[in-house]
């Protein structure tokens, strides 16, 4: 009789799920300023300048929790510190719904640097809890699975929006605002009662718990002090790589008014757009994820199977750059959708990078690190582009896709010198002797 194999269980799954609802929740919080934005801007007469330094504010406070929030999750914990990130997002998200006219840029700014410390420690946590959860063959399409839900998020945003606010008016703006505190409230609940690590959780089973150390090396419980990451090059490497978030940022907080001021596309007509845009990226985030641990599974090392993903990926971004010239609005929302596209696969496997080459008690950290590299870039993309559309008009959109398409060759070539062989640290961060 031939023997059955012994079902290794499917926890882990479950809390992906809680990765994927997070997530979601994230990027619906900030999504919805950026598709309100024509909206905000008539009814607070904000000028692109207003727009951008709010935006500002975010990415300062993203930045800033970045560097201090990653440190603060790998020493409270993913459990505890996840909580006490969403925590604080949701608190400030919710305060943007009490800013008044009288002082709407400085209300929002603060609304929007709280949300953004909160957001800031999403992704160290998420990729933490990855790191912890799977073995190091699955984290890119696990991680490509949960990044993908910034796309429900994105998506949701246009349709509830443009649901519930009066487009000429602006009638009911600040009830999108509150939507996210119920939402996060639950997350926290469930969160609270689902989560331990995989080695203390009653319901993962012993074949489950083998499977997700199946490449894993042992770690001793001592925390690596977070300035110890800093002078690694592996650490500017991913940091780097996450320069393209600008990009990303690009198409999230400016995408609703480049589509409005170049082609007309109104607040109740932005949902198809964000809907087609999203679903593009949703697909890129999976099938970069996916590709890379396929590669591995064939017998591609994981410098090659990472490296020629990422190069595949900046290939596709390529055409984005033609974007700003083109006089169809639809061709311009599926070359931003393959933009999209592109960097979500390219950062389902960046992040992966981190836990493919550093210990799990550095992920967090690192990830911080990374993090605040990209909001930096993103705030100098925030001030240029809001400076030269005052000054010349939509004219500064040319520039901004141009960046955003040939961005990803020169990073990857940025990266590759840096980290020619991504070799794994062991947990003095020291490299790995085979």
């Amino acid at each position: 009789m031939s023997k059955t194999a012994t079902p290794i269980g499917s926890y882990r799954f479950r809390i992906l799920a809680m990765l994927i609802y997070a997530t979601t929740i994230n990027y619906f919080d900030r999504s919805i300023i950026g598709v309100m934005a024509p909206t905000l801007e008539k009814i607070f007469n904000w000028s692109n300048t207003d727009y951008a330094n709010i935006m500002i504010a975010f990415k300062v406070a993203y930045a800033i929790g970045m560097l201090t929030m990653g440190g603060i999750i790998d020493r409270l914990g993913t459990k505890k510190g996840y909580t006490l990130a969403i925590g604080i997002w949701s608190i400030f998200g919710m305060l943007h719904a009490a800013v008044r006219p009288a002082f709407s840029v400085i209300g929002f700014s603060l609304a929007r640097f709280g949300l953004g410390f909160g957001e800031s420690g999403h992704f160290p946590a998420a990729q933490k809890t990855v790191a912890e959860w799977f073995p190091k063959k699955d984290r890119a399409f696990a991680t490509g699975i949960y990044n993908a839900a910034t796309s429900i998020g994105a998506i949701a945003a246009p349709f509830i929006v443009g649901w519930i606010v009066h487009e000429t008016t602006g009638a009911n703006w600040q009830i999108p605002f509150l939507i996210t505190g119920a939402l996060s409230s639950l997350w926290v609940f469930l969160w609270l009662r689902t989560y331990k690590k995989p080695e203390e959780h009653p319901k993962v089973s012993k074949e489950e718990l083998e499977y997700i150390n199946s490449d894993a090396v042992v770690e001793s419980k001592e925390k690596l002090p977070w300035i110890s990451v800093l002078p690694k090059r592996q650490t500017w490497a991913f940091a780097a790589a996450k320069i393209t978030d600008a990009v990303w940022w690009f198409y999230l907080f400016w995408g609703a008014k480049f589509l409005a001021s170049t082609f007309g596309v109104s607040l109740s007509d932005i949902g198809v757009p964000f809907l087609i845009m999203y679903l593009l990226a949703d697909g890129g985030s999976i099938f970069g994820g996916w590709i890379s641990g396929k590669f591995m599974k064939k017998g591609w090392s994981t410098n090659k199977a990472r490296k020629m993903t990422m190069l595949m990926c900046a290939l596709i971004i390529l055409p984005v750059s033609y974007v700003a010239i083109t006089e169809s609005k639809w061709l311009a929302v599926v070359l931003i959708g393959i933009g999209a596209a592109g960097h979500q696969a390219w950062s389902a496997n960046i992040f992966t990078i981190v836990s493919d080459i550093f210990p799990k008690k550095a992920v967090a950290s690192v990830t911080g690190i990374g993090g605040m590299i990209g909001a930096v870039a993103g705030i100098v993309g925030d001030k240029l582009l809001g400076r030269v559309l005052d000054a010349s008009g939509n004219t500064g959109y040319f520039w901004a896709f141009l960046v955003a398409g040939s961005l990803y060759l020169v990073i990857l070539g940025i990266v590759h010198l840096l980290i020619p062989k991504m070799t794994p640290l062991d947990e003095n961060l020291q490299v790995v002797k085979k």
